[in-house]
């Protein structure tokens, strides 16, 4: 998304979020705040049974899915992500047919450490998803995740209702 864009988009989200009960509550919070910090990732063309056990095994909700392209090719595409709810979501179909590719939510919504709570919170009602990117500002790689836990936690945390 473009800068200019991204930028607009922003200030019409928070200009509908500041007045409300969620905008008061996380008010003067960042994503840096709340987020979980680290990345777990695989391949587009991890079996979903896999991510599933990574998920397991690492304790974590979400998993990065980057194409690391050819082998010859150091660039490194990220591609999407894939949360718990989207494994419990494809094993209703036939689930080692899946991978971690066409199960990834696509487009990949982002947000930065140093934009509001707020912003992330909207982001997340507004997309339906569970799991928001955290992409560094300077190198635009990803540095963690923010959940819809996360939110909560942070919800949780506010100042009290008078």
């Amino acid at each position: 998304m473009a800068a200019g864009t991204r930028g607009s988009m922003l200030l019409a989200t928070m200009s509908a979020v500041t007045g409300n009960e969620l905008g008061r509550t996380l008010a003067g919070s960042y994503v840096a705040d709340a987020m979980t910090t680290g990345v777990i990732s695989c391949s587009p063309d991890t079996p979903l049974r896999t991510v599933a056990r990574l998920m397991s095994e690492r304790r974590v909700h979400a998993v990065y899915v980057f194409d690391y392209g050819r082998e010859d090719d150091e660039t490194v595409e990220l591609w999407g992500i894939v949360s718990d709810l989207d494994v419990v979501a494809a094993a209703v179909d036939y689930l080692d047919a899946r991978t971690a590719g066409d199960t990834s939510a696509t487009p990949l919504v982002v947000v930065h450490s140093d934009d509001p709570l707020a912003y992330a919170a909207a982001l997340i009602a507004e997309n339906a998803v569970s799991h928001l990117a955290v992409i560094d500002r300077e190198t635009e790689r990803p540095v963690g995740v923010i959940s819809t836990l996360d939110l909560a936690r942070a919800i949780a945390a506010g100042p009290e209702a008078e």
